[in-house]
């Protein structure tokens, strides 16, 4: 693709370091540089990838039309969707509902926590979409110029907004009990886990629009000529990366993709065989949880510089400072592992949440299990493989970094499925997500369609999601009795 430098004004949507502009005339000297942003939904996917590989059949295209009737556009998060309908399809209804129809909350108080939510991780992407949706209610507009200029009531969020976006662990029943007990600006019940499926739907959505490397639309503002973490924008869709000295040493360019994909398939037969002659005890299971935690550690930390944010979503963020803090961290003794049989998403999250937000529960139940299951038994170029496992090692490997452990569940699989660069880029995508690359995306799975490699972004999307709303329910929980 041939850029032509002079064109690059300050008019664009993107802004040019001096060293991308460096780069740019490098480039017309016949020098090899990093390929530019895209001009389509994604700067990782090429766009005519995208258009190939969504289906072209009568219900997806009904599915478009409908969102398109809807908002009036069919963005490039729903593009990149797009590629999987059937989840897609999923996304859409519970989006829809928690935004648009009969709930606790007003519309535009909504729309304001979903911005509130997408800024604690710079997503520009997510604030836009959502300043626009604001301006077309109409109301409360000085609200946009930042939270001292919204209701109390509505700033004391701004706690759980950050605790959910970074440490959702942290979150207690006194956090609830400060909310629903502040006099005039308390928060009823209902209402609370309303916000709190807004925030924890936002933060896992910035997951998503970073790790699939979404463009912003051609008719964003301002808040899309940004410099992220001091390295220019164009860093998320290029060579750039902060985290290249892990990504080479885990992903040398000898290594032969094609038996990449050849040892994982061997392994997924060899682990499937092992659980059929032996299961694990549950004290070694146990023992491996608390490995694969403290592993997690080791993937990726120390590496990034200090967050900046702009001033353009800084005025939705309230202690910037705050961000991920590894649960397991060195030197720690008993840690406070949250246990799935003592407080689950089947057996305890989605009655409590369906019983204060009638029906966002089923949606919700629906969502999770429409990306969990998932599959077209296929894997790259294999044809009939079943994909159960790497699915559950990708969903209980973000629970496990958020603290949460399954009993029936062998941590052992994890190591032994998910190679290094892929949990680097797990953790950066569900943990800080702003600092995502392409370089990290191309890194892992390398023979593996970009549509796979979506569908990953999905399970973590809805990973984190779930984790978020297992803490938050769990202290809301306990606060009711």
């Amino acid at each position: 693709m041939n850029v032509n430098p002079d064109s690059l004004s300050s008019n664009n949507s993107y802004l040019i370091c001096n060293n991308c502009q460096k780069v740019l005339r490098k480039k017309e000297k016949g020098m090899r540089v990093p390929r530019p942003l895209t001009s389509g939904p994604s700067a990782f996917i090429p766009e005519n990838e995208i258009l190939e590989a969504t289906p072209a059949d009568t219900h997806t295209n009904l599915l478009l039309v409908e969102e398109y009737s809807t908002s009036g556009r069919i963005d490039h998060l729903t593009q990149l969707m797009g590629l999987h309908p059937q989840y897609l399809e999923s996304f859409l209804r519970s989006q829809f509902y928690m935004l648009r129809m009969d709930g606790p909350l007003p519309l535009h108080y909504r729309h304001y926590i979903a911005i509130m939510a997408a800024a604690r991780h710079q997503c520009s992407f997510l604030v836009n979409m959502h300043v626009q949706e604001f301006y077309q209610i109409g109301v409360c507009l000085e609200w946009l110029k930042g939270l001292e200029y919204i209701p109390q009531r509505l700033r004391n969020l701004n706690e759980i907004n950050k605790i959910l976006a970074h440490r959702p662990w942290l979150i207690t029943k006194e956090h609830i009990q400060k909310l629903v007990k502040t006099g005039e600006n308390s928060w009823s019940l209902a209402e609370l886990v309303h916000a709190v499926v807004l925030l924890a739907h936002f933060h896992a959505l910035a997951s998503f629009v970073f790790g699939s490397g979404i463009n912003p639309e051609v008719d964003s503002d301002n808040f899309q000529r940004t410099t992220v973490n001091n390295f220019c924008i164009c860093d998320l869709a290029n060579d750039n990366s902060l985290e290249d000295s892990i990504l080479d040493c885990a992903n040398p360019e000898t290594k032969d993709s094609v038996s990449e994909l050849e040892a994982l398939m061997e392994r997924m037969k060899r682990l499937q065989e092992e659980r059929e002659e032996e299961e694990a005890s549950q004290e070694e299971m146990a023992t491996r949880f608390e490995k694969e935690k403290k592993e997690s550690l080791l993937v990726g930390s120390g590496v990034f510089e200090e967050v900046v944010l702009t001033s353009r979503v800084s005025r939705f963020v309230e202690d910037p400072t705050f961000g991920y803090q590894d649960f397991a961290r060195h030197g720690e003794d008993n840690l406070p592992t949250f246990r799935a049989q003592d407080y689950s998403w089947e057996d305890h999250g989605f009655s409590l949440i369906n019983r204060l937000y009638s029906d966002i529960g089923h949606l919700l139940d629906d969502k999770f299990r429409t990306v969990y299951n998932l599959t077209y038994y296929n894997m790259a170029s294999h044809e009939d493989v079943d994909t159960t496992m790497l699915r559950r090692a990708l969903f209980n490997y973000v629970h496990c970094m958020f603290g949460i452990r399954y009993d029936d569940y062998d941590y052992g699989e994890v190591n032994q499925l998910l190679e290094r660069t892929l949990k680097v880029y797990i953790k950066t995508v569900t943990c800080y997500p702003e600092r995502t690359t392409r370089r990290m995306y191309d890194s892992y799975w390398r023979q593996f369609r970009h549509s796979e490699k979506v569908h990953v972004n999905l399970l973590l999307m809805e990973a984190r999601m779930q984790a978020e709303l297992l803490y938050a329910l769990r202290a809301i929980t306990r606060y009711m009795t």
